[in-house]
């Protein structure tokens, strides 16, 4: 039976997809990105329009094929706020949302699993993907996605608390991950077994610029047994996992594919990944995706610069499928309207098959 999207999806779009995820190519390369971006929604769309309305506008405007989220899309004027009311937020990942946040050692070792969130998991989460698929079509296609609980564990009390209670509160921690990384692993089933679409998204970030946030033995004591068991569950139906992380995660990368991810996004190259280096030693082992820095070129080099770099990432990934081009993380709010015009155009253009090398 055919994935729900893609009877939502205009074949042109749906086949590029399938193409690339299968190491084919199609008529050019897709672009997946996330958007954060005022200036971009705010000349796709009018003040009337709610945030996600304005999202659904740039995306489709763009051409952007994959979505896997949108941000609360900040401009100058919102400087300072730490909130937005209004829009819908990315639901990939969303796991802590109903437990407020932890800030002494002690309430980390108090903690006891709350109910999970049945009125979210199963139908609930389905029934608003579902949604947003149906509101992103026929130009984009709306990702489902989740995180494996590591992320939301350390993201829930901040970096140096959790650091402590690695060597201070190990068993409560193992709760905490434990409560978190079931509804990931919920919300994957959910998922296939609606056979929502091709690709389900893990997005937990291990990695800055240099190397992972944490040894590579302690992710492979806890956060890559949680991932593998995540990217059985998905496999059990048929999805394709791509793995999200910020950052250098090399050291890793070998233990990430063991455990099961298909694809590898963002690709941070000032981080230290090249993408051309990956291509080279994994070829049809792991679809490769994004890759345009979103830190430096984006936001702060000039149009010709994003398009250089653009053809760069695309020479190097693009031939032979398996890459899905797109910002290194995100289109973010520091990024010039001008850039970003000058960034998917290229991708649109110079993505065109057979790729000029």
């Amino acid at each position: 039976m055919e994935p729900f999207v893609r009877q939502l999806l205009d074949p042109v779009v749906y086949e590029r997809i399938d193409k690339a995820i299968h190491f084919r190519e199609g008529d050019r390369v897709p672009i997946w990105d996330y958007i954060d971006n005022k200036g971009v929604l705010d000349h796709f769309s009018s003040p009337s329009d709610s945030l996600e309305v304005q999202q659904i506008k740039a995306y489709n405007g763009l051409e952007i094929d994959l979505c896997r989220g949108f941000g609360m899309a900040y401009g100058l004027e919102d400087e300072n706020l730490t909130t937005r009311t209004e829009g819908q937020p990315c639901i990939s990942g969303l796991t802590s949302w109903h437990i407020p946040p932890m800030r002494t050692l002690d309430e980390v070792k108090a903690f006891e699993a709350p109910p999970l969130p049945e009125e979210w998991l199963g139908e609930g989460v389905v029934k608003e993907i579902k949604r947003l698929q149906r509101a992103f079509a026929p130009k984009t296609m709306f990702v489902a996605g989740a995180g494996v609980g590591f992320h939301a564990s350390y993201g829930m009390m901040g970096l140096q608390l959790f650091c402590r209670a690695i060597y201070e509160a190990p068993e409560a921690l193992d709760r905490i991950f434990a409560y978190h990384h079931e509804i990931g692993c919920r919300m994957a089933q959910a998922a296939g077994e609606a056979n929502l679409g091709p690709i389900f998204f893990i997005g937990d970030d291990i990695a800055y610029k240099t190397s992972t946030l944490f040894s590579p033995q302690y992710l492979r004591q806890t956060c890559i047994p949680m991932l593998e068991r995540m990217c059985d569950i998905c496999h059990q139906y048929g999805l394709i996992v791509v793995f999200h992380s910020d950052g250098n995660v090399m050291g890793v990368l070998d233990d990430l594919i063991a455990a099961g991810i298909d694809g590898l996004n963002p690709i941070e190259p000032l981080a230290g990944m090249d993408i051309g280096l990956l291509k080279r030693r994994y070829g049809e082992r792991l679809i490769l995706v994004g890759n345009v820095d979103c830190s430096q070129v984006l936001p702060l080099g000039s149009a010709q610069d994003v398009i250089e770099a653009t053809r760069a990432c695309i020479r190097a990934a693009s031939p032979g499928g398996g890459h899905l081009i797109g910002s290194s993380s995100e289109l973010t709010p520091s990024t010039p309207l001008a850039n970003a015009l000058a960034f998917y155009q290229t991708c649109r253009m110079d993505g065109r098959y057979p790729i000029a090398i």
